[in-house]
């Protein structure tokens, strides 16, 4: 039996709740922006996503209006940083919220990259670095989805496999409900199953 939720039978803070408990596992931006005055932000935001492939385009949501939002309206760029596993202290203390005129990457004791085409600096410590151009802000309720077109991409070395990021040596962390986290966890490889190849019927604990 399941137990339902009607939407107005509860606050928009009750539903937010249930909606990041059962959309899960989140990927997670670690966006660095940089203020008009000079001041280097870096916060995690667990609404993220690939936006279109060609030209490459990520999205994160700002819920309300932080400081990631204000620095990119103003600059237009932006960083997306990956998150792994050893950095999960570190990633979790860069979502406090701090004043704008601290630093995170100074209070979490992080070091600064110069990135190669963009003012934000990547984060030293992350395996791989997304520098971005605004492409387009677009409101949404209470929040704003920022879409970033990817002008470069750094990736550690030894995090590859050729070309091929190896995702048990990334190790992404994701976000779930509360204050929970993922890591990785057990990685399970299948095969798209081909229409011509499609079976006539699945067993029943498959279905």
């Amino acid at each position: 039996m399941r137990r339902d939720f009607y939407r107005d039978h509860h606050s928009a803070a009750a539903f937010y709740k249930l909606l990041t408990a059962t959309v899960v596992p989140r990927p997670i931006a670690w966006v660095t922006s940089r203020s008009v005055d000079g001041v280097d932000n870096l916060a995690p935001h667990s609404f993220y996503t690939v936006a279109s492939t060609d030209p490459p385009i990520v999205q994160f949501t700002s819920v309300g209006e932080k400081d990631s939002l204000r620095n990119i309206r103003a600059s237009g760029e932006f960083t997306v940083n990956f998150t792994p596993e050893d950095l999960f202290e570190r990633v979790n203390a860069t979502g406090t919220a701090f004043g704008p005129d601290v630093s995170e990457f100074d209070a979490a004791g992080l070091h600064r990259e110069q990135s190669m085409f963009i003012t934000p600096p990547r984060v030293r410590e992350s395996p791989v670095s997304l520098e971005c151009r605004l492409h387009s802000l677009i409101p949404v309720g209470n929040c704003t989805l920022v879409l970033g077109e990817v002008v470069h991409a750094a990736v550690a070395e030894d995090m590859l496999d050729g070309d091929h990021p190896r995702i048990e040596l990334l190790k992404p962390l994701a976000r779930l409900g509360r204050n929970e986290w993922s890591t990785l966890g057990k990685v399970r490889r299948i095969d798209r199953i081909r229409p011509e190849d499609w079976p006539d019927s699945f067993p029943a604990d498959q279905r």
